[in-house]
């Protein structure tokens, strides 16, 4: 149900998105699939990049849980406290992740695949790349607040809704496996961002995030992680373009190194504490779906 109402969601930001279009850049419909890649229009793919992440990710989760559940929110898993403690830790936890994931890039990166794939996934990656930087120009404080805002954390707030307290929530309810659905939700998570040479590690990403939601059951957590991940990126990216270099270079370089891995026991380690903090408090704060969730369907 949930997957069905995600891609009507597309399908209606889709719709959504030609007016919009049309009347910001004065250009038809045939002009928007080039238009999209031109730093003229930024208005206006700002606003189509987040009608389709609030129509296309957040609604969809949110309807599913209240036609579930008469307290929706708290079926994802927005309630609840948080304390700096949690914050801090996830904080640690996601910067060891970065580097962890520059592993998972070179061994991407070092995958063999024919000429003919590596020529055609590497203009997918050029084509986003050009789509990024149409969005963001970051040419000066207040754009990379509002980069902050569209790039990092919209797309924080929208995919951990739909992936870790959609998806992944209702697939662990389902089948009481709970590794089985966060491998499965962040394969699906990966696959959605259309990127090859980053698919290993947004697979390792949304794992992490999985058992950041997991473990605490707060899908507030799993947005500050993921904000603070795409944060990274933006500011890395400013900071590129403080120094005088192109973005669309700084946006194709890649973070590839295999001594990430090094990192792997200390972030183990790290998990192992987040564990010990939030797992006790998650089994008093959890709706039990037999209890709780009544059937839409009930009585018809």
């Amino acid at each position: 149900m949930l997957i069905g109402f995600a891609v009507a969601g597309l399908l209606l930001a889709s719709f959504i998105s030609i007016p919009v279009w049309t009347s910001m850049t004065g250009k038809s419909i045939k002009a928007m699939e080039t238009g999209m890649s031109d730093p003229a229009n930024s208005n206006a793919i700002k606003i189509i990049q987040s009608i389709s992440a609030i129509v296309g990710f957040f609604i969809p989760a949110v309807f599913t849980a209240f036609l579930l559940n008469r307290k929706p929110m708290k079926l994802i898993g927005f309630p609840g406290k948080i304390n700096w403690q949690q914050v801090g830790l996830v904080f640690t936890i996601m910067i060891t992740a970065i580097f962890v994931s520059a592993f998972l890039s070179y061994v991407n990166e070092k995958i063999p695949i024919t000429d003919f794939w590596r020529i055609k996934f590497t203009k997918m990656e050029n084509d986003y790349s050009k789509q990024v930087e149409a969005i963001i120009r970051l040419n000066n404080t207040g754009e990379y607040i509002l980069a902050l805002i569209i790039m990092a954390f919209l797309p924080a707030l929208c995919e951990e809704t739909l992936f870790r307290g959609g998806l992944q929530n209702f697939l662990t309810r389902s089948t009481k496996m709970p590794w089985l659905s966060i491998i499965i939700v962040s394969l699906i998570f990966s696959a959605a961002h259309f990127s090859y040479f980053g698919f290993l590690p947004r697979v390792f990403l949304g794992i992490v995030l999985g058992l950041i939601y997991e473990f605490s059951g707060k899908i507030w957590l799993n947005i500050i992680a993921h904000f603070l991940y795409n944060a990274i990126a933006v500011t890395a990216l400013y900071i590129y373009k403080l120094q005088g270099k192109p973005l669309n270079e700084s946006i194709a370089e890649k973070s590839t190194s295999w001594e990430g891995i090094l990192l792997l026991p200390v972030f183990i380690g790290l998990f192992y504490l987040f564990y010990k903090m939030t797992a006790a408090k998650k089994e008093t704060t959890m709706i039990p779906i037999e209890e709780k969730i009544e059937n839409p369907l009930h009585g018809i």
